[in-house]
Order: C-alpha cells, then structure tokens, then sequence
C-alpha cells in the first residue's frame, strides 16, 4: 500500500531492484492479477511475502452479514496459503450501525476467531490482530491498544492467534512496551510494521500516515522494544498517504527504504 499506484508487476521488478527482499501484500491487487499468478510472480523475483492485509470485519450482527465475514476471512487465509505467507493481518471491524457495544463487538470477533483460528493453523497461516488508534474505534476497529488485541489473542494458541505491531497506532499508548514484552513471551508477536506520525491529519484521517522521519515517532526505540521481545521477523513500512501515492513509485520506494535504513535501521 504504501506504492499503490505500482501495479504488481511494478512492484516486484522495484524491490528486486532496491534489493528489498520481502513485500507485505494486499488481498485487492492480488486478487486482481490472480492469486496463483501473484504467488509465482513474487517467487519468481526471489521476493518474499511478508504478511496478507487484510482479513478481519467481524464485529456485525446480521447473521448473514457474519456468515459473510468469514467465508471472506477463510478466503482471505487461503490466499495468504497460496502466497506462501505464515501471516494473515486482521483489522477487526467497528461498531456495526447504530450500535455503542464495543464489549459485544469485541465479544463477537472472539466468536469469530474461534472459528477461524483453526481453520488458518490447518493451512499453516497465523492470524495478526491489529490494534488500530482510538481514533478508528467506531468505523473501523474497536480494537485500540495492544492489551486488547492480546486480551482476544490469549484465548487461543499462539500458533492460530497473536498481534500485528504497528508504530503509528500505539506510539502514543504508555502501556504498550510492557505489552510488547507480554506478546513476546506468549509467543504471538506475528507482525510489525512501521509508520511515522505527523500532523494536522488530513480530512477523514485514514490517509495520514507519515513517512519514516517526517513525525514524532522514535522507530529505533520500538525496533528495540520489539526485537527485545523476542522478535526476528520482517519489519514492513506501510503508509497510507496520499502526497506519497501522488508521486512516482519508485522514487517513493527508493526514499521509503533509504529513511528505514537511516532511522529504524
């Protein structure tokens, strides 16, 4: 996402090229040139896939509408399958419509993961809750900090549920380096991701995200934290921004991955 105007093919050729040796993909894209033929492609380049963003929306009511939710998530596990990628990120869901319940939208997606859980164990894929900024709480994940992504996780095995750490939504929260170290020593540290905070936010917020350097987060200090954890997975960069989308994709790729060298490097 963070090069999303590179078609896919683009992408891969950029990172081999920059020598970046693993690519967080995103269902949509993938699902547009095709599952088995993105596989290939990205084996072909000698790429990594990293991570599978995104399964999750498990918060609604409608018995249809979950029906729904999880056959796409067991889609979702099965594409990670195929990409050859251990991880599937969850982003869980807001409120369902003219709902204030976020204790039974949490309680929900726990139904959810016991479902799904199994399922993704079977295929080899893990599932990555991500704990999204307070500020997303309503419309699109009632899962804000780390304690409650781990609340949900601990119900079941590690190998089948743990977390997806990224710095743009819990550099703020004073807890979370205690809770690094908790997902650490369960095991379920399964993700991390980097993004730099900087403000105003744009209107609608979502596509704020900072690139690394350019905000108030210390990438080096959570690089820390979570390797001291027990973390030696990848670490991605994924930024939702659109000044960086309006920009030629190479360029921003080659920029992204000099300013993780010099400040999370």
């Amino acid at each position: 996402m963070t090069v999303k105007q590179l078609g896919l093919e683009e992408l891969v050729a950029a990172c081999a090229e920059l020598d970046v040796p693993g690519v967080g993909l995103w269902r949509e894209p993938v699902q547009t040139y095709g599952v088995e033929a993105a596989a290939k492609l990205v084996r072909g380049a000698g790429l990594a896939v990293t991570t599978l963003c995104r399964g999750g929306f498990l918060t609604a009511i409608d018995p249809d509408a979950r029906v729904r939710a999880l056959d796409d998530n067991r889609a979702a596990v099965d594409e990670a399958a195929v990409l050859g990628t251990d991880t599937l990120v969850l982003v869980s869901g807001g409120l369902p419509e003219g709902s204030k319940d976020l204790h039974g939208a949490r309680e929900r997606i726990a139904d959810a993961l016991a479902e799904l859980g199994p399922y993704a164990a079977e295929r080899g894929v893990r599932l990555a809750i991500e704990p999204l900024h307070p500020m997303y709480a309503s419309d699109r994940c009632v899962v804000s900090t780390l304690a409650q992504a781990l609340d949900l996780a601990e119900r079941f095995p590690a190998e089948q549920v743990g977390v997806c750490v990224d710095t743009y939504h819990i550099w703020w929260d004073d807890r979370a380096p205690a809770q690094i170290a908790r997902a650490g020593a369960g095991g379920r540290l399964h993700a991390f991701q980097l993004a730099d905070w900087t403000t105003p936010l744009p209107e609608g917020v979502l596509n704020g995200r900072g690139q690394i350097g350019d905000g108030a987060i210390d990438m080096r200090a959570w690089r820390r934290l979570v390797e001291a954890a027990g973390y030696a997975g990848p670490i991605e960069v994924e930024l939702f921004n659109d000044g960086l989308w309006a920009r030629d994709g190479r360029e921003v790729l080659a920029e992204t991955a000099d300013r993780f060298v010099r400040h999370a490097g």
